[in-house]
């Protein structure tokens, strides 16, 4: 009987000990890579001075493409300080190339610059906007989107995407609704997760590796009465059960940063808010990497009453924020709460030690060039295959909800009424949150109808209306080329349009 117990147990350990093999292998490896990370940023952290410590906790744009008010000023000096950490809104091989060399060539430490921007639904190659993505239901799909964005990206000196935008929006009234992937926590876990995947690869040292930025941390979407910037006021039950998950399902992808949130959590705005960024983020759930602000958010937490920028931004830095965007509240400010002790050296270390860690995990240290390739960017931007599947990917996001008496496929005969603003229209094509896309290469629905009925049909079109005639409005709306535009012809003349 002891023999018969013997035997069996070893016909049943023998299969699990072979498969753990790989995976101590693969365990050992990532401890001794490790291993190395910590002993180089340790070495490098050694010989910084506090400014440059602090330096690396900036990140500023230098307007080339930027999505709010402030526009940073005396970046090329503050390089060559290393006062700054990243850069973004800035992109192409020529760009990127020359102001990397000031970081390399003219700071003392030669530390490298991480170059960011809001890849969102594609870079140069636009697929459909998240919402639209997330309609095919396929996250194999959904992913190859993400890894063409992060070859193109690549191609032109970017290693940092401000995407996937993971919040769980339930309110119509809210205005980034279309940036996400719908209501449904499981369903936008999946999408989180093939979107930091298609971004980071197995390894973001890789060549078309790009470094995710989960955003934004948390609940955006869950603002009272769909409002920007306002209060979330909800039970942790609904947070875990409804909200969170997305934001979890990342981490466990391995992405490699986060995004703050504007609103307010539990009476405490989110970039200052300890139980989000420590507790929840790092203790909870084990996030390794670092957290940036959102645009000026960090100057932004005075509206709310917390104090100056030097309270809010040591508020911020003690609350487990990483890097400060745009705003420079961290740059100007840190050094006289340290002398105040207000912050702690520690404190300013681990956030800077985050900073470094993921430069070095992107390759950046081995190679600061090493996602400025101008055959590459030549090769990839817009190529007929990235295009291909951009036109597939769309085809699996429509859905048809109804189709009496077989209308569609339309017959191509007799003649098609085509009517509204954004019918004949280049920049809409797009859709929302594009920073690189071309749009004056997209087609617009009237010549996509051509390209296919050619002259066997009549095809009458009318503007209909203007977008809005709000002069304000307008001018507003237009913080890029070719986006609203008012026609000044009498309304009945809009109406009737031509043929």
């Amino acid at each position: 009987m002891k023999k018969y117990f013997s035997s069996r147990l070893v016909i049943a350990v023998m299969p699990f000990c072979v498969a753990l093999t790989p995976f101590n292998k693969v365990l050992a490896q990532a401890k001794t890579e490790d291993a190395k990370m910590n002993a180089y940023v340790k070495g490098l952290m050694s010989k910084m001075t506090l400014d440059e410590k602090i330096g690396q906790l900036n990140l500023v744009t230098i307007g080339a493409a930027t999505t709010g008010s402030v526009v940073n000023k005396g970046v090329e000096e503050n390089i060559k300080n290393g006062s700054i950490g990243g850069v973004f809104g800035v992109w192409g091989t020529t760009q990127t190339r020359q102001i990397q060399d000031i970081a390399v060539k003219n700071s003392r430490l030669h530390i490298p610059l991480i170059f960011g921007l809001d890849v969102i639904h594609g870079h140069r190659t636009i697929f459909p906007i998240p919402l639209g993505m997330s309609a095919t239901w396929d996250m194999g799909l959904i992913k190859q989107s993400a890894q063409i964005a992060a070859k193109e990206a690549t191609g032109e000196g970017l290693n940092w995407v401000f995407s996937p935008m993971v919040d769980i929006a339930r309110d119509p009234r809210w205005g980034r609704i279309s940036e996400g992937s719908g209501e449904d926590p499981w369903y936008g876990s999946q999408v989180a997760k093939a979107m930091v995947q298609g971004y980071q690869g197995t390894n973001m040292k890789d060549a078309d590796a790009v470094m995710a930025c989960v955003k934004h941390f948390a609940l955006y979407g869950g603002a009272e009465a769909g409002r920007e910037y306002n209060t979330v006021d909800m039970s942790r039950i609904k947070m875990y059960q409804d909200y969170l998950p997305p934001y979890k399902a990342a981490v466990d992808a391995g992405a490699g940063s986060f995004m703050s949130s504007f609103n307010t959590v539990d009476g405490v705005p989110a970039t200052v808010n300890q139980w989000l960024l420590t507790d929840l983020l790092r203790k909870q759930w084990g996030f390794k990497g670092f957290v940036v602000s959102d645009y000026t958010a960090v100057n932004e937490v005075t509206d709310h009453g917390l104090g100056d920028l030097q309270t809010v931004s040591a508020l911020a830095l003690k609350a487990g924020l990483d890097m400060d965007m745009v705003g420079e509240g961290f740059l100007k400010t840190l050094k006289n709460s340290l002398t105040q002790k207000k912050i702690t050296q520690q404190e300013i270390d681990l956030a800077c030690r985050r900073v470094l860690e993921a430069k070095y995990k992107l390759g950046l240290f081995d190679n600061p060039y090493k996602s400025m390739d101008a055959g590459k960017e030549a090769k990839e931007e817009l190529s007929t295959a990235n295009r291909a599947a951009a036109r597939e990917i769309t085809k699996h996001s429509f859905v048809l909800l109804k189709n009496d008496n077989q209308t569609l496929p339309l017959k191509k005969g007799g003649s098609i009424a085509l009517v509204g603003p954004l019918a004949d229209n280049h920049r809409d094509m797009l859709g929302t949150w594009v920073i690189a896309g071309e749009w004056q290469k997209s087609v617009s629905v009237m010549e996509g109808i051509k390209n296919v009925v050619g002259n066997n049909v009549a095809i009458n079109y009318a503007k209909g209306a203007n977008i809005t005639e709000d002069s304000l409005f307008i001018k507003r709306l237009n913080f890029g080329p070719g986006m609203v535009s008012l026609d000044a012809k009498p309304a009945d003349e809009i109406v009737e349009g031509s043929s």
